[in-house]
């Protein structure tokens, strides 16, 4: 059996730390997809990173008190903690994310153009 990995409670979720977490692009698409998805395989964001790569943002995140890992046999599924981040900070994963959906588009654009 696979130990679960550890997540903050409400009250040890920081702002700070919120933001240090969403100051990386490949976060920011990380958290865009599973908003958009739902609960996700971790394997689903190898596009943004390699594996290992990709298990270091998926900590800072999780450390951050963004999303909430479990594992399932030899797989890891990851969701937003939407309940919790808006309890905590309401409206701030919405601008987060809206935030990074403009982003998400300007690169999209400027990857036609070129």
């Amino acid at each position: 059996m696979s130990k679960q990995p550890t997540h903050p409670n409400l009250d040890q979720i920081e702002l700070n730390s919120i933001f240090e977490a969403v100051s990386d692009p490949i976060r920011r698409k990380i958290l865009l997809d599973l908003s958009e998805k739902g609960e996700s395989n971790c394997s689903t964001f190898l596009i943004y990173a390699p594996k290992t790569n990709l298990s270091y943002h998926m900590g800072k995140l999780r450390d951050a008190g963004m999303i909430f890992t479990r594992y399932e046999g030899t797989q890891r599924f990851s969701i937003i903690r939407k309940d919790d981040l808006e309890k905590k900070f309401p409206g701030l994963l919405d601008t987060i994310l809206k935030s990074a959906r403009i982003e998400s588009d300007q690169e999209e654009v400027s990857e036609i153009k070129v």
